[in-house]
């Protein structure tokens, strides 16, 4: 694999986003590589648990603005088929595998890269680290599952705050939100997710993926419907001339200027 790396921990497999010079950000490889890396993940009966993380400084700063997405036929970004068969197969793969998966969020978790985080059963933060769904200020809707794991971790008021303002989420404020289970100091983060990972790798595997088959049922079973609703109305407003003022406003680094158009 070209942007992940895979680390066997005896019964524990750590994915680890690897373009630190971009933060691991999500280009097309990354999308191909990670898909695959959770398909293993999942189909390997000796792995028992799974960790999700960053390499360098940041879980994962989103989508890759500056590589793009191929186009549709009518030459806008197409944001939709990228979803449908990278992204959000990714997503639903980690919340049904039959085995727990803990985000191990080294630093900052932006876009997609803080859906992928919140998709996880277990969330550990590293104390500098931050959550921002970043979406609105480049003119998009929220994607990878936030629409649906945020309200459910945190309810309709704090889920619509991250989805309209797009302002940064503490990792203490994450804490005391609900929105993840733990926070860790930084030169005591590595330590927690180790301790953390070993007990989950040798814990009651099978309970593990009951306590997780009810949860999900009780919670996301209308999963699928809500990842191709994201995907659909992803597609729609990248089609915006909001959208193209806002990729070129943070490629310029400057405010965006929307015309709600």
């Amino acid at each position: 694999m070209e942007t992940v790396t895979l680390e066997r921990r005896g019964a524990e497999l750590r994915i680890v986003l690897d373009r630190p010079d971009v933060m691991n950000a999500w280009d097309k490889q990354l999308g191909i590589d990670l898909l695959a890396a959770v398909t293993e993940a999942a189909d390997d009966d000796s792995v028992r648990a799974v960790v999700v993380t960053g390499a360098g400084r940041a879980f994962s700063s989103g989508a890759d603005l500056k590589a793009g997405f191929d186009p549709t036929p009518e030459g806008h970004p197409d944001v939709g088929t990228a979803l449908r068969e990278r992204y959000h197969p990714i997503i639903a793969r980690l919340r049904r595998m039959p085995k727990p998966v803990l985000a191990a969020v080294n630093g900052p978790a932006v876009g997609i890269g803080c859906s992928l985080a919140l998709c996880c059963d277990l969330i550990v933060a590293r104390e500098s680290a931050y959550f921002l769904l970043a979406f609105v200020n480049i003119g998009l809707v929220p994607d990878g599952g936030s629409s649906l794991f945020i309200p459910e971790r945190v309810g309709l008021a704090r889920a619509t705050e991250m989805a309209i303002l797009g302002e940064r989420v503490p990792a203490r404020q994450a804490l005391e939100w609900g929105l993840i289970n733990r926070v860790a100091a930084d030169d005591e983060f590595e330590g927690v997710v180790d301790e953390l990972a070993g007990r989950l790798a040798a814990g009651p595997t099978a309970a593990y993926a009951g306590a997780k088959e009810q949860l999900n049922h009780w919670l996301f079973a209308r999963m699928d419907l809500q990842l191709e609703l994201e995907a659909a109305a992803q597609q729609r407003v990248a089609a915006s001339a909001d959208f193209k003022e806002g990729v070129l406003a943070f490629l310029q680094k400057r405010p965006a200027e929307f015309e709600g158009r």
